[in-house]
């Protein structure tokens, strides 16, 4: 691939991620695109354990998606960075580094599922980062596929404006093919792809749908509606322009349907990639609005690493090149840490397989080797031309399970390897509980601690012990303290602390007993607390919410009110009113009321209609409220919202209780107060 691409040539880069929920079939569609555009020679498939992009061996033994994998890759005179992200929601802190490094998205859905949980939750992340997606509704060939009612429930869920541009065509009951409503002409599939004109028998459904996609484009763009008000109708061009306008700016998802599998629509969605996705020119300049950075190689150097990968051969740091160029051999600055680091070697990968390149531009998305103390989130920009790009925001880990070696001798490489696991995935953290000395690692679900354990073992040669795992509690305040008198004096010899405090400590929001987060404001008047020490007492009581009277877990869901105080004129400082700010707030805390608060998550069950009593059962044994069930052909489709701490194990109950025909997926909610 080249890498010697001017502003002017950015026009034809795409960077975009394959998003859907575990199951919708992304890696599919990523292997025919790699087939179709030249870059593999034989089909890959999921099953069979030969996909590209699935290379690690825990995603063939299992058959999902768990690391973010890039490819590149040509399409009708464009370049194409695709990466193939994980559906499972154990893995979607991979989703949310990818999301912040692309330009655009191709959402894949099951046509006969529709939006199911964890795409809610990737299209919630896509919408965070506004970057602009198209849909492809896939598994048309299968028994019960409907892209009306998929449509619809894009509609419904996820809240977009999406519209048809194309209609399936089937030949009896088999899928066959597509009506593209933008070009009007029916494309099949048989011995591969074939054009040809719009069959007869549906002349008339076509021409509604294109008049709809007219007008649905036309009431949004303004030069389609001048066309449209003189011609009652558009031209392609105009349709395909507007298309993408409104595309890019948010106000439509144009829907494609096709059948990876079966090699049907893949074509055409390469097509619309093209056609309506951004390139690097059309996105936003990064950075501060002094320092904006524009994607221009003539620009000062900026780019972020959004993924650290260690392999057997060296340290790996995947980066999005924002503007200027990276050449090999270059000192840069890290921002965050301070550091200035060397790149030896510039690599543009192929999932796991790499090339090396000389120099990487503005729009490029490549593998550096050489930095040593790079994280994940950092910003590297050129040393005279500092500038801070924001940073992927971590998942929060909700699960953890205690992990011991089980010999002496491992214990030392133990902590090494996990340092290197964090440093790789951010939402893991390794931490030691001071009073039983456990050495707890914690992530984002079972599965995920299932997969971080099995590396652990293949790929470092660790025997290690797993405990139970332990859920993150909170505690929360439910009755609050007023006007709390907290006086820090201390005098040891030479200069003193001295700090006077008045708070009033609450719920955060009354009516809201699970409510998270935390609050401070000041109400002092006349200078009686200088904004320097306010500032300390905040921090203070920020200091203070780490660990509960209750039970040591962290505190959340409080306001914090300084309201009055006083200052000794030699012995108060910033550090005094920190430590009475601190030291404050736990009194507070133990003379208001607490609970503790336990981690929810919203449970999707997909079961067969004769063994949804047996599922209701057993959530009812957990403490689930049931919030839904749905009906779809021989299945039922049920939603509860269930403690976390009941769901350890689910999988294996769930499956014994539907002979191994029961599906699940969770997504977080949030906490409540625990029984």
């Amino acid at each position: 691939m080249r890498t010697n691409i001017s502003r002017s040539n950015l026009a034809v880069v795409r960077n975009l991620g394959i998003l859907a929920h575990v199951d919708a079939g992304k890696t599919t569609v990523t292997e025919r695109m790699l087939f179709l555009t030249g870059i593999t020679h034989k089909r890959g498939e999921v099953h069979d354990g030969t996909t590209v992009t699935d290379f690690d061996p825990q995603e063939r033994d299992r058959g999902i998606t768990i690391f973010a994998a890039a490819v590149s890759c040509e399409w009708a005179g464009h370049r194409l960075t695709v990466i193939d992200t994980p559906g499972h929601v154990d893995f979607s802190d991979e989703v949310e580094r990818s999301l912040r490094v692309l330009d655009g998205a191709v959402a894949v859905f099951d046509a006969v599922a529709g939006v199911e949980p964890q795409s809610e939750s990737v299209w919630r992340r896509a919408d965070r980062y506004v970057v602009p997606r198209i849909a492809f509704v896939n598994k048309m060939d299968r028994a019960g596929a409907d892209l009306a009612v998929a449509v619809a429930s894009i509609r419904g869920r996820l809240h977009p404006v999406p519209v048809l541009v194309q209609l399936p065509v089937f030949g009896g009951e088999v899928f066959a093919g597509v009506v593209d409503l933008v070009r009007l002409r029916a494309l099949t599939w048989e011995n591969g792809l074939a054009e040809g004109p719009v069959p007869d028998r549906l002349a008339d459904q076509v021409a509604q749908a294109r008049r709809e996609l007219e007008e649905a484009v036309a009431e949004r763009n303004s030069s389609a509606l001048e066309e449209f008000v003189e011609h009652s109708a558009l031209t392609d061009d105009t349709l395909t322009a507007a298309l993408r306008e409104l595309t890019l700016a948010g106000e439509v998802v144009p829907v494609l349907c096709g059948a990876a599998y079966r090699d049907i629509g893949i074509e055409p969605l390469l097509d619309a990639v093209v056609a309506y996705l951004p390139s690097p020119l059309d996105r936003p300049a990064v950075g501060a609005a002094d320092a904006a950075r524009a994607a221009n190689p003539a620009e000062p150097l900026a780019a972020l690493a959004f993924k650290v990968h260690a392999t057997p051969t060296g340290r790996l740091v995947f980066v999005r090149v924002y503007s200027g160029i990276l050449r090999k051999g270059d000192t840069v600055l890290d921002v965050g840490g301070g550091r200035r680091e060397r790149v030896a070697r510039i690599l543009r990968v192929q999932a796991d397989r790499r090339e090396e390149v000389e120099f990487a531009v503005a729009g490029d998305i490549v593998a550096l080797v050489g930095p040593k103390g790079v994280r994940v989130g950092a910003t590297l920009c050129a040393p005279d031309a500092p500038v801070l790009l924001e940073p992927p925001a971590p998942t929060e880990p909700a699960v953890s399970v205690a992990v011991e070696a089980r010999t002496s001798a491992d214990t030392e490489k133990l902590g090494v390897a996990l340092a290197r696991l964090t440093e790789e995935d951010p939402s893991l953290t390794v931490r030691t509980d001071p009073e039983t000395g456990q050495m707890l690692l914690a992530g984002l679900g079972e599965l995920h601690l299932e997969v971080v354990v099995e590396k652990l073992r293949r790929d470092r040669g660790l025997c290690v012990t797993v405990g139970r795992p332990q859920v993150a509690y909170r505690e929360t305040m439910v009755r609050g303290v007023r006007g709390l008198t907290y006086r820090h004096v201390k005098q040891d010899g030479g200069a003193g602390q001295w700090a006077h405090i008045v708070l009033d400590v609450q719920p955060l929001r009354e009516s809201e007993p699970g409510a998270t987060g935390f609050e401070f404001e000041s109400t002092v008047v006349g200078g009686r607390v200088p904004a320097e020490f306010v500032r300390a007492v905040e921090a203070g009581c920020r200091d203070g919410l780490v660990e509960g009277p209750l039970a040591g877990h962290p505190v959340t869901g409080v306001r914090v009110t300084l309201t009055d105080g006083a200052t000794h004129s030699k012995d108060s400082s910033e550090l005094a009113f920190r430590t009475a700010g601190r030291l404050g707030l736990r009194e507070a805390l133990r003379t208001g009321t607490l609970a503790v608060l336990e981690p929810l998550v919203e449970l999707t069950a997909t079961v067969p209609e004769d063994y949804v009593g047996a599922v209701l059962g057993d959530l009812a044994a957990r403490r689930a409220r049931v919030t839904g069930s749905v009906a779809r052909t021989g299945t039922v489709v049920v939603t509860a919202t269930v403690p976390l701490a009941e769901l350890f194990g689910y999988a294996t109950c769930l499956r014994s209780r539907t002979q191994g025909r029961g599906t699940f997926a969770t997504r977080p909610l949030g906490y409540a107060l625990a029984p």
